[in-house]
């Protein structure tokens, strides 16, 4: 498990955001305000908890819809493998392909991780809920992938 946990808490202004989905249109905070977020960070796209945790957003995205969120995924993945993974697993939420990784390091979810007795730096799986005002309502660092939704509601 990660060390790091990134220096944002609840009650904080959001850091703006804008980065390029799958598709290449741009999502950025200020166009989200008055909506409420959530934004979840993680690893690679088609790794084991990656998957389960976009699947569980995926199968519970109705839900999330009906309380009002708008879902959205970033990892240092390029659009293209973002494109592959959304296909691969029908996922109804963009993900933003941040290869420069400025947004993963604006929400400081960068750091060194610990997996299978190595350490390495990379991306802490972390989820931003965000209120419609822009501020952050919770950070959830120790995210299950298996059901994460639950944690969101």
């Amino acid at each position: 498990m990660a060390n790091h946990t990134t220096k944002w808490k609840a009650g904080d202004k959001a850091p703006d955001f804008k980065g390029k989905d799958q598709n290449g249109k741009l999502i950025s905070l200020k166009d989200l305000k008055g909506k409420k977020v959530v934004l979840y960070f993680y690893p690679k796209d088609d790794t084991p908890g990656c998957t389960a945790q976009a699947c569980n957003l995926r199968d519970n995205y109705s839900l999330l819809k009906k309380k009002g969120y708008v879902v959205i995924g970033v990892s240092a993945d390029s659009e293209k493998k973002h494109q592959k993974f959304i296909e691969k697993y029908d996922l109804p939420f963009p993900l933003i392909a941040d290869e420069e990784m400025e947004i993963i390091k604006k929400y400081d979810v960068w750091g060194e991780k610990k997996f299978m007795g190595k350490t390495y730096d990379g991306i802490i799986r972390t989820t931003f809920v965000i209120d419609e005002k822009g501020t952050l309502e919770e950070v959830i660092t120790d995210v299950k992938t298996k059901e994460h939704t639950t944690q969101i509601i």
